[in-house]
């Protein structure tokens, strides 16, 4: 690879644990393997996930980078064997398996994709992980489709954002708990019929009222088990619930299942990383057919939060952990 530097500068998190072992490195540049293409990080997002690797809660599966960072925005600089799609000079995000917090990441070519149309790069960073996640359990596990009602909760952080814009995009109807009159408010601006402050209001209740009687047909759900039995009556008849995430915990010691029986709910959930590269790659098949060209329009992008130098990784986290945010975290790489 000519005119490539053999060093970097990176973010380890050593044996984990705060955000203050978050700290600039220095180690080799990758290099990208058969079906992968290497990458000139611009911007890279920062997500829930970052935070729990950097814990140690979220190990990278075997043969990810041990580096934290999930979504990545820049320039392709060489591509692996069997790449046909992309070029050197070719600007990509990526839903990379780790290594994102660095000045060079690798990626299987197949969770790339273009930046839409208009984009610079914090924007494309601040698209993967949210989207892939959302297209692939909202509309794919939960099954959302046109007319139906759909709950998320946290509905200002960028997964949430997410959900309630494409959800109106594609003819649901929006819903969401947030955690302050200000997060409600965004909530709203994000395409929500309506939004519940959760440390104020039964959001159980209130979606009974607003749908008159009826319930949520999705719930896309990042508490787990703390929301578990309120999700399961929250529901009408034969709605899915979809738990992407465990805030609340993932230990439920008592729960009344009848709901189940009784509304033919069904109770599912994922999460992405572990997925193969096939599995990813049809996700972004989908996403660049159906969603790409929503985003090159100019509607459902993210809202970018705040934006950090790489070096100061360890900011980035703490304000993720405060949940003072609304919208996306990203770093962004000279």
């Amino acid at each position: 690879m000519p005119d490539l530097p053999e060093s970097m500068t990176f973010i380890d998190h050593g044996p984990g644990g705060e955000p203050e072992v978050l700290v600039p490195a220095t180690g080799p540049v990758p290099r990208a393997a058969a079906s992968e293409v290497l990458i000139r990080v611009m911007a890279a997002g920062v997500n829930r996930p970052d935070v729990q690797q950097r814990k140690g809660l979220y190990p990278p599966p075997k043969g990810a980078s041990p580096v934290v960072g999930l979504e990545v925005a820049g320039e392709v600089v060489a591509v692996g064997e069997g790449v046909e799609r992309f070029r050197p000079g070719n600007r990509v995000c990526a839903l990379a398996n780790g290594g994102g917090y660095a000045e060079y990441a690798v990626a299987p070519a197949t969770q790339c994709l273009p930046w839409p149309e208009g984009y610079d790069a914090v924007r494309a960073a601040a698209l993967p992980e949210t989207f892939f996640t959302v297209w692939a359990n909202l509309f794919g596990h939960g099954r959302l489709s046109r007319g139906e009602v759909m709950l998320v909760h946290g509905g200002t952080s960028g997964i949430g954002s997410t959900a309630l814009q494409l959800a109106r995009e594609f003819g649901a109807r929006p819903f969401a708990t947030a955690g302050s009159a200000e997060k409600v408010a965004a909530c709203l601006e994000f395409g929500a019929e309506e939004a519940f402050d959760y440390k104020t209001q039964d959001f159980v209740a209130e979606m009974k009222r607003v749908t008159d009687g009826r319930g949520a047909d999705v719930v896309l759900d990042m508490i787990g088990a703390d929301y578990f039995q309120r999700n399961l009556r929250v529901l009408g008849q034969d709605g899915r619930l979809v738990i992407i995430a465990l805030m609340g915990g993932y230990e439920v010691e008592k729960a009344d299942i009848r709901p189940i029986m009784l509304k033919r709910l069904v109770v599912t959930g994922s999460t992405m990383r572990p997925r193969t590269a096939a599995e990813k790659g049809a996700i972004a098949d989908e996403l660049e057919r159906k969603v790409w060209p929503v985003l090159s329009a100019g509607r459902c992008g993210p809202r970018i939060h705040a934006t950090f130098p790489l070096n100061e990784a360890a900011e980035a986290h703490r304000l993720m952990e405060s949940s003072a945010h609304i919208g996306k975290i990203v770093l962004t790489v000279a």
